[in-house]
């Protein structure tokens, strides 16, 4: 193989080439191309001298350490700083070296650094574009027809790497804006706008589309996927914006579109100043840091470094999980993983006594509503209010700092039992607020992207089977966020409470389940004839619709838009004390006694009505469906 320093001499020899004859040129048309003899001596030395005066500066600039076949814009910048220096040097060296009478004329003096400037920038221009054609000119013919979306730096940068695959070829770029309309992108025009995308794609027989426009906000490139969606192309997307700005962008780094994609919302950004100082050094407990949520917790809460971040939880496998995955990402993080019951108040005070936690973050739970509306109602009550209260008054008895407790959108006017046992827990935790020294905050979101028992995996274990995709009604309505989003934003909280809060997350737009369960299976690449959706009938317990704030709760703003504070109805006196009389009786409590109980200790409760007169709504839409 040549070495690459006899490449870098021979660019070296051709820009001493071009020198002598930018020099020359430059004589040729200052004397329209007909030198007096009586100014060869002058040129001939002045030519010796600018070979070797321009070969020095130009090496001088690091023009040779690149490489041609990808010679770009800085090489350009640096071609031009050196051409120029030259401009300057040049002429004071020839001054001093040409003792001809005539000299050197002033023109050429001029015209030569410019022509050199040219020829320079144009060879290695030249040398790309036939090397680029050598290598990839035959792959453009190749590869399946794609669509680009957009037309900012990310479509440029991907149009330029896609014009060397052999498996894609690009058709053309969609973008609204009107200044792009009939522009050309390495050949590629674009074509119309995202709207155009279906009628496009059809007459262009295209069926996959890349959406290259990472710096927009997350509605446009959610609207933007949903098209695509809707308009039967497979779809894949630029992932960071840093990658594609920096030029790190690679096709083999455009990943599939995914359901976040259609239902995520922009990156949340916390105070991490603030977050930090009240968990850097200080012990953290998780409870339920096995689920979903509560391991999504511990990561983000290792994030902050505390010095010891205590894990508990009924389930030994989630506890496994967890411990496996720190000892792999999070080795400097001391973790504590504890087996135990909620409900158990000797192990919860044996925990809390051992470890002394400044925060408690409670997100341990029964949350599947149709399970726990019937055989499993007292249960509900027990894990999720009698184990709020037994984690909660031991935190008050071993001061703890700030108990934070995860709370749920059904908790608003509920009508499950699920949703009732999570209000009476808030209930719990403002009835103990000012009893101590214990900060008690309460936060409330909806649904989250991929948690254990979410409607999202089910969806696609369904897809992945044929279907039918099972959805309840077709009008049922859900807010969805993204775990990472959701633990964020329960840390942010917890640093912002001064007692007894209800923090309300801002949950974005509702999302229809049924339009929801039609793209994902769009998005599989199959289609409803393939995949069918079938109405089943709303489930014991569950609304159409989820609210995140009751009607008699106001709420004022934080200093993060994401978040705001509920004003909540007070607890009365004596109140706790009647309702653990009913939470620690040891009897089998029936599902209709527990939902009269909860009627009574929760008033906003009303208990959905029998599901039969749903399931004849919903079996005439799925006759219109079908």
């Amino acid at each position: 193989m040549i070495n690459k320093n006899y490449y870098s001499f021979l660019v070296f020899l051709s820009d001493l080439v071009g020198v002598a004859l930018a020099w020359w040129l430059a004589y040729l048309v200052r004397f329209n191309f007909d030198v007096q003899a009586e100014f060869m001596p002058a040129c001939f030395v002045g030519l010796g001298v600018a070979v070797i005066v321009q070969g020095c500066i130009l090496r001088a600039f690091g023009l040779y350490r690149g490489v041609w076949v990808f010679a770009s814009l800085p090489d350009l910048l640096r071609i031009t700083r050196a051409v120029a220096v030259a401009a300057v040097v040049t002429p004071l060296v020839v001054v001093v070296a040409v003792r001809y009478n005539p000299g050197v004329p002033r023109l050429v003096l001029l015209l030569q650094p410019i022509l050199l400037a040219i020829y320079a920038g144009g060879t290695r221009a030249l040398y790309r574009t036939w090397k680029e054609f050598h290598l990839y000119g035959a792959l453009r013919a190749l590869g399946q027809p794609v669509i680009v979306l957009g037309g900012g730096e990310a479509a440029v940068s991907l149009v330029r790497e896609l014009s060397r695959s052999a498996e894609w070829r690009v058709v053309g770029l969609l973008d609204d804006s009107s200044a792009r309309q009939g522009r050309e992108v390495y050949g590629c025009k674009v074509i119309g706008r995202i709207a155009d995308l279906e009628r496009l794609a059809q007459e262009l027989k295209v069926r996959h589309a890349i959406i290259a426009m990472p710096g927009e906000r997350h509605q446009v490139r959610r609207s933007v996927a949903s098209a695509c969606v809707r308009a039967g192309v497979k779809a894949m997307i630029v992932p960071a914006l840093d990658d594609v700005m920096t030029g790190r962008v690679k096709f083999s780094e455009v990943r599939q579109v995914d359901v976040e994609d259609l239902l995520g919302r922009d990156p949340v950004r916390i105070d991490d100043v603030e977050v930090r100082e009240y968990l850097r050094g200080k012990a953290v407990m998780v409870t339920g840091a096995g689920g979903s949520i509560g391991s999504e917790l511990c990561r983000q809460i290792a994030r902050f470094e505390p010095s010891v971040l205590v894990c508990f939880d009924v389930s030994e496998f989630g506890l496994y999980r967890l411990t496996e995955e720190f000892a792999l990402h999070f080795q400097n993080v001391q973790l504590v993983a504890l087996a135990g019951d909620v409900k158990d108040a000797i192990r919860v005070d044996e925990v809390i006594a051992r470890y002394r936690p400044h925060v408690i973050f409670h997100a341990a739970a029964y949350k599947h509503v149709p399970l726990m509306e019937d055989d499993n109602a007292w249960q509900a009550v027990r894990n999720n209010v009698l184990g709020t209260w037994q984690v909660a008054r031991s935190a008050v008895a071993f001061e703890v700092s700030r108990f934070v407790l995860v709370s749920t959108d059904k908790a608003v006017n509920p009508t499950n039992v699920m949703g009732a046992t999570k209000r009476l827990a808030e209930r719990v935790c403002q009835a103990l607020a000012g009893r101590g020294r214990t900060q008690f905050e309460i936060v409330r979101f909806g649904n989250v992207l991929g948690s254990a028992g979410s409607v999202i995996p089910k969806f696609q274990e369904q897809i992945a089977l044929g279907g039918p995709v099972t959805v309840t009604h077709p009008e049922i309505t859900r807010f969805f966020m993204s775990i990472p989003e959701a633990a964020q934003l329960v840390l942010q909280a917890g640093s912002m409470g001064q007692g007894g809060e209800i923090f309300v997350m801002d949950m974005g737009e509702p999302v229809r389940i049924a339009e929801l369960a039609r793209d994902m299976i769009r998005l599989s690449g199959r289609s409803e004839e393939d995949v069918r959706v079938v109405f089943t009938g709303l489930r014991p317990g569950e609304k159409l619709y989820e609210e995140v704030l009751a009607d008699s709760e106001q709420t004022r703003a934080t200093h993060h838009p994401k978040l705001r504070i509920a004003r909540a109805q007070a607890v009365e006196e004596g109140w706790l004390d009647a309702l653990l009389l009913w939470l620690r009786q040891r009897r089998a409590v029936s599902a209709s006694e527990v939902r009269g109980e909860l009627r009574r200790w929760v008033p906003e409760y009303s208990p959905s009505p029998p599901s039969a007169p749903s399931l004849q709504v919903v079996e005439k839409s799925a006759k219109r469906a079908w």
